[in-house]
Formats: structure tokens, sequence, C-alpha cells
């Protein structure tokens, strides 16, 4: 089951926090949702995190799932399960696709990512982001930080970190 959301693309947010999702991105939140069937609406998981975040991060069920598996491994109590809970679960919300293909985002998520007109989508593997477009455009070019070299082909980076 193909599960790899893909692409990018910007839409407009309106005055009461609407959103279009990308149509190939409603495909991958639907084949994703085991409780999904025709005329329901598709459920997602958004991120919006800590202070260090200036995104969402835009989870299928069963891409949350995995993550909460995960956490569970951790001893309950210790401070990266604790970390890890306050981000995935309450640092988070539960939404719905509604049915012209739409998400409400609360105005406390908007604010914290400095999202008013236009919201940028960017693919992400399993999951997806949804950023305040110039914010988006700032992290590219810190990549380099990280010893990116942004005039090479990341292509050459899928066998490890080599060059």
């Amino acid at each position: 089951m193909a599960r790899r959301f893909r692409g990018e693309s910007d839409h407009k947010v309106d005055a009461k926090g609407r959103v279009s999702i990308p149509a190939s991105f409603r495909r991958v939140i639907e084949m994703c949702d085991p409780d999904w069937t025709e005329g329901l609406p598709p459920r997602l998981i958004l991120v919006y995190g800590g202070m260090t975040r200036n995104y969402l991060e835009g989870f299928t069920v069963q891409a949350m799932h995995e993550v909460d598996e995960k956490i569970s491994r951790h001893p309950r109590g210790s401070a990266k399960r604790k970390a890890m809970e306050r981000l995935y679960s309450a640092q988070s919300l539960e939404t719905v696709v509604d049915e012209t293909g739409r998400i409400v985002l609360p105005a406390k998520v908007r604010e914290k990512i400095g999202l008013s007109v236009m919201a940028r989508f960017v693919s992400s593997g399993d999951t997806f982001e949804i950023w305040q477009p110039d914010f988006y455009e700032a992290s590219i070019a810190a990549l380099d930080d990280d010893g990116f070299d942004p005039n090479m082909d990341p292509s050459v980076y899928l066998d490890g970190d080599t060059v």
C-alpha cells in the first residue's frame, strides 16, 4: 500500500482557519485511516510541538500508531518517554478532512507558526509539514548549517553520507 506523501503546494488559509489539503495527500490520509470508508471524513493528527517547531507535522492515523508503539517501548515515567508523549500526544490535535477537502487549523496553532494568508504543504515521506511559506524558505536556506551542500544534487546522499 502506498503511504508516502509527494510534492509541495501553497494553499490559501481563510479567516476561519480553513485550508485545503492537496488532493494527493488526502488519498494517503484516507488509505492510512483504518476506520475510513467512503462517505466518512478521514482523520489525521497534527503535531504542533514546542518552542522549537515553527511548522505543523501531519501524521496519518497509521503513522501515528507506529510512533505511539515506539514511545511505549521506553520505560513509563522516563524523561525521554515523557518528552515524546508531550510532543506527540499533548502538543498535537486530531482533526478530520471535511467533504470539501479542507481542515480547520485552530487560531492558537496558526499563531504559533505565523500562519495567516497562505500555507505551504510539504511532503516528508510518511508525514507532511505545513509551513508559513517564508519560514519554509528560511529553513531550506539553513540546511547548509549541518554540512548539506545546497549546490550539490541531493541524490548523492541516498546511499549514506559518503560525500
